[in-house]
């Protein structure tokens, strides 16, 4: 089973590496650029990008004091953009005719991760896609939070050559702070994808409780997937490095209710309330040893099989508490009187 989506190759049935070990060209996300700051400051920004058809946008934001950042494409600070957003579960909300988009939650102190998709045709306005994961007081006790937005650059005449995160409070980016770009165009020809798997496993041999990665080489940034087919009802709990001790807080919404939080928990719940439905989850992680481990998950669950029922959804910002380690293994487990059946998949990519 592949997963297009992140191996746009059209068509590919083997994995990148066997395309790659035999001279092929096969496309996907190649890295356009990156910006590490190596002392403090108010902005980080990757420029001269190549002119891709789509942007995908990793950024690694470390605070020194408040820092709440902003994006700006090409240098325009003019008031040419337009952003919808909800924080934590909130409301949507709506600022037009403005220089700048959303990028976080609000001003914070601690550690986040935001993931972006731009579509990039220069005659049509920019719009992008936006999530991030703010990781709060540090431990197990405190959830944290999240922040999705929907932006828009007005601009008709020109492709995203620069992107940029400002920071607006008082503070600074601290050093280590990064911005990473990406891109991908359907004419694209290469093997330097960004993304190198690191595993595939599938229970083809027979159903389980647990479906696991085995050892991971360690990467900064990890993209997963996970298909679950359960047989009768199964939970589906994520741990990390065989620790299942209280280290993890989660916030999450089910359907577009409120957020609720989970806090000082042993495992991270990614299920949702069709426990005997087939489920499809996707999640980015920023893998820094020495910080607490940041996730943004969604995931969609089938519900009653049929077009008269509605499948499910479901969006959490995710924590793991460890400062000492990197990932090196993600384990998902079931606890309930169901089990994963043979058609489970779980495949992990990394990047550093």
């Amino acid at each position: 089973m592949s997963f297009p989506f992140v191996q746009p190759y059209a068509g590919l049935s083997n994995s990148l590496q066997t395309a790659q070990a035999t001279g092929g060209t096969v496309g996907g996300w190649v890295e356009l650029g990156r910006t590490t700051l190596g002392g403090t400051g108010d902005t980080v920004s990757v420029g001269s990008l190549s002119d891709k058809r789509y942007y995908m946008v990793l950024g690694d934001i470390i605070p020194s004091g408040n820092v709440y950042t902003r994006t700006w494409l090409n240098g325009d600070t003019g008031t040419n953009y337009a952003t919808r957003y909800s924080g934590s579960g909130a409301a949507d909300a709506t600022i037009t005719s403005t220089n700048d988009t959303v990028t976080n939650k609000s001003t914070d102190t601690t550690p986040y991760f935001t993931v972006q998709y731009f579509s990039n045709l220069p005659s049509k306005e920019k719009l992008w896609i936006n999530h991030s994961v703010e990781q709060q007081t540090a431990g197990a006790a405190t959830a944290p939070e999240r922040m999705e937005s929907v932006n828009k650059w007005d601009n008709t005449s020109n492709a995203i050559s620069t992107i940029q995160q400002t920071n607006e409070a008082a503070g600074d980016l601290a050093s280590g702070t990064e911005l990473v770009v990406l891109g991908w165009d359907p004419a694209d020809e290469h093997t330097s994808n960004f993304w190198e798997e690191l595993a595939s496993v599938d229970l083809s041999g027979g159903s389980a409780d647990q479906i696991s990665s085995g050892t991971l080489s360690a990467k900064k940034y990890i993209w997963m997937q996970l298909y679950i087919e359960p047989t009768g009802a199964a939970n589906i709990n994520m741990t990390f490095n065989n620790d299942t001790s209280t280290n993890y807080a989660k916030r999450n919404s089910n359907d577009g209710g409120s957020d609720g939080t989970t806090t000082s928990a042993s495992s991270l719940s990614m299920q949702t309330t069709a426990t005997s439905a087939p489920s499809f989850h996707n999640l980015f992680m920023i893998n820094n040893a020495s910080n607490e481990k940041l996730i943004i998950h969604h995931a969609v669950a089938q519900n009653t099989a049929g077009a008269s029922t509605a499948p499910q959804r479901k969006e959490q910002a995710m924590k793991w508490t460890n400062t000492s380690n990197q990932i090196t293994e993600i384990d998902i487990d079931n606890t309930d009187t169901g089990s994963y059946d043979t058609k489970t998949i779980l495949k992990v990519w990394g990047s550093d």
